[in-house]
């Protein structure tokens, strides 16, 4: 089943073609990693699947539901966490996700079914009593992410999701992820970090100045490019 179908997606900033036909689709279950250089598109084309941009043209459907007639409904079975996304640091991790899961539902059950999933995804246990200022950038990072699919969406949109953390902190991150994903999570995701990528992706697009130049596993984007490795793939197309 497709969770997520994107057609001839274009985007326009004036006179810049920031994305040009993009295709792509994402399946229940399905890590879908795209990567690029800087500028090349990928996150613009994350916020118009996340309903923060509008579309110059194409569609885009989310479980079989186009988001310009149903934007308000698709809302409420995605969930997207930005590169930049903070919390408010003189909570506690606890009344933080309780906060969070108040804005998701007016319904008291689900909040507290939202917020017990979000304290097993985070990890944090007793730390959860503690003020988010003292957390590390790892803890928050895990936070955020526990906030960002505590309602179990149908589609969770993750830009960077691991920059900036130590090994350890990213592998357990990276674990979540994947866990996720094998409970029927679909994961659309960007990054930077080609061993990530690798490691998380069932499939990989990548594209640059705004096109999909390839799509497909991380062992076809080796074998077609003839690489060792997705870096030495991401640097044949993106030169």
């Amino acid at each position: 089943m497709k969770t997520l179908e994107v057609k001839n997606l274009v985007k326009n900033y004036k006179e810049i073609n920031a994305v040009k036909n993009v295709n792509f689709e994402i399946e229940q279950g399905e890590i879908f990693a795209l990567v690029g250089p800087n500028g090349a598109g990928k996150s613009t084309v994350l916020k118009i699947v996340a309903t923060i941009l509008a579309p110059t043209n194409g569609e885009i459907f989310i479980n079989n539901k186009n988001i310009a007639n149903n934007s308000d409904k698709i809302r409420e079975t995605i969930s997207y966490l930005p590169e930049e996304a903070g919390a408010y640091k003189n909570l506690n991790g606890h009344n933080y996700l309780k906060f969070m899961a108040a804005i998701y539902t007016d319904d008291n059950s689900k909040q507290k079914e939202y917020l017990k999933f979000a304290e097993e995804v985070c990890g944090l246990g007793a730390r959860l009593k503690d003020k988010i200022k003292t957390y590390s950038k790892g803890m928050t990072r895990k936070l955020l992410l526990a906030r960002t699919v505590m309602s179990k969406p149908k589609l969770t949109i993750l830009d960077e999701p691991t920059s900036g953390l130590d090994v350890i902190n990213a592998v357990e991150i990276r674990n979540t992820i994947k866990k996720l994903a094998n409970e029927g999570m679909s994961v659309l995701l960007s990054s930077h970090n080609m061993l990530e990528i690798e490691y998380l992706s069932h499939r990989v697009a990548l594209i640059n100045k705004g096109e999909i130049k390839a799509i497909g596993t991380p062992q076809e984007l080796k074998t077609q490019n003839h690489a060792q490795n997705l870096e030495e793939v991401f640097v044949k197309i993106a030169l």
